[in-house]
């Protein structure tokens, strides 16, 4: 299996279900770009590298996920609309494991 899905409510509050590949390390803010569900700009500022929390978003499913790293809980720490199941998007690798996985996109930040 190469594709899992993935659903996806953007910033205006409309469902997506899309296609994630397992085979190509991408990460759920990457999913969320190429699939363009999100302004340019506003989505993966810092380039995933977890210095921004653009990707910020919510966990509406019960998947197991990785712990937080100290990068991704410093960056949390100190971004708008932070909720107990918020992530960030540059840090969820896409894995078989996660198919279904349900999401939501954090408004953008004031």
């Amino acid at each position: 299996m190469s594709d899992i899905k993935i659903k996806i409510i953007d910033r205006e509050g409309v469902l997506h279900e899309v296609d994630a590949p397992t085979d190509m390390n991408m990460n759920l803010m990457e999913v969320v770009r190429s699939y363009e569900l999100a302004p340019e700009g506003t989505i993966g500022i810092c380039g995933g590298m977890a210095m921004c929390a653009s990707c910020q978003c919510y966990i509406k499913s019960d998947h197991q996920l990785p712990e937080k790293s100290d990068d991704e809980d410093a960056m949390l720490a100190e971004a708008f609309f932070v909720k107990d199941n918020s992530r960030l998007g540059c840090q969820i690798h896409i894995t078989e494991d996660l198919d279904g996985l349900e999401v939501e996109l954090a408004p953008e930040e004031a």
